[in-house]
């Protein structure tokens, strides 16, 4: 009796440590997936507009384009150096949240604006693309196919679907057009342009798709806007339809040139781009910054336009 008591004893003491290994490891596992300083250490914004990581990324030049990765470890944008206007180039950057810490690493000089698509396995850049590798790393660029080749795709953003959303730059006229592409039964359709909701007005670009595709946020000039460009939000409707076009109001659009919205992976934060400098349509860009605000706008303007 005493000998299986002790066997007992003995089974049990093992079961338990067994256990707090496995809470240990599970916690040790949350730990790894946990960033201690989100969004590059920098205190989150509410309702109105303001400057992202000023002195980090938002400096005396041009900074534009920037997004997360969905794991929320890597941010992508594009930004000029140099300080003589002759000496100016335009390059790639990452900011990489690596040792408990937000690491700057120039990629290359720049080669489109960059978009993550919702898995976190594409990044997009304009015509072209890169995808991630089994090691972590980016691949070499590739091409879409040749129905894409004939756009001069400025930015190409995806829902979690596949489908594409993109622009093109804007001929003599100005009338830019969004367009979009479905992955339908592992097939990519042919590019479609968006109907009247959407392409009215001049210089529509830069769209991005949420991820679930309930609406789309774009940007161009129409009668009513705030000055240059603004940006614009559309809700799908129930029956597939898309919803007039919503100004995003005066707290985001001013008469300068508001574009290239997007929303971070984890829904919380809008993030978009102003012009600086001059706030005429004519005059220079010469100092473009990423700005971010709350998220809570889009279901403020959803909950107004009963949508």
């Amino acid at each position: 009796m005493k000998k299986a008591h002790f066997i007992l004893i003995l089974v049990s003491v093992l079961f338990l440590n067994a256990c707090n290994t496995k809470k240990q490891n599970t916690k040790d596992n949350n730990e790894e997936q946990t960033i201690e300083s989100p969004y590059l250490g920098q205190k989150p914004p509410g309702l109105l507009p303001e400057p992202f990581a000023p002195d980090i990324i938002d400096k005396k030049n041009w900074e534009y384009g920037g997004v997360f990765t969905p794991d929320m470890k890597e941010f992508y944008f594009i930004r000029e150096v140099g300080e003589v206007e002759e000496n100016k180039k335009m390059e790639f950057v990452v900011f990489e949240y690596k040792n408990k810490s937000w690491q700057e690493r120039v990629i290359s000089k720049r080669v489109g604006q960059p978009f993550i698509s919702p898995d976190g396995k594409t990044m997009h850049l304009g015509r072209r693309y890169k995808e991630r590798t089994e090691s972590g790393d980016w691949s070499a660029l590739k091409k879409l196919d040749s129905a894409f080749q004939k756009i001069q795709i400025m930015r190409l953003t995806a829902s979690a679907k596949g489908t594409y959303v993109f622009d093109e730059i804007g001929m003599p006229d100005g009338d830019g057009v969004i367009r979009y592409s479905r992955f339908i039964d592992g097939k990519r359709e042919e590019p479609k342009s968006f109907g009247k909701e959407i392409n009215t007005g001049r210089m529509n670009a830069h769209p991005f798709i949420a991820p679930d595709e309930s609406y789309l946020i774009w940007d161009g000039r129409r009668e009513g806007g705030y000055g240059n460009s603004d940006i614009y939000i559309s809700f799908k409707q129930a029956d597939g339809s898309w919803g007039e076009a919503i100004n995003l109001g005066d707290k985001i659009n001013t008469e300068a040139w508001e574009a290239a919205a997007s929303v971070t992976p984890d829904g919380k934060y809008l993030f978009f781009n102003r012009n600086m400098g001059k706030a005429k349509p004519s005059d220079k860009y010469d100092n473009v910054d990423i700005f971010w605000v709350d998220a809570q706008i889009i279901e403020n303007l959803r909950l107004k336009h009963g949508k």
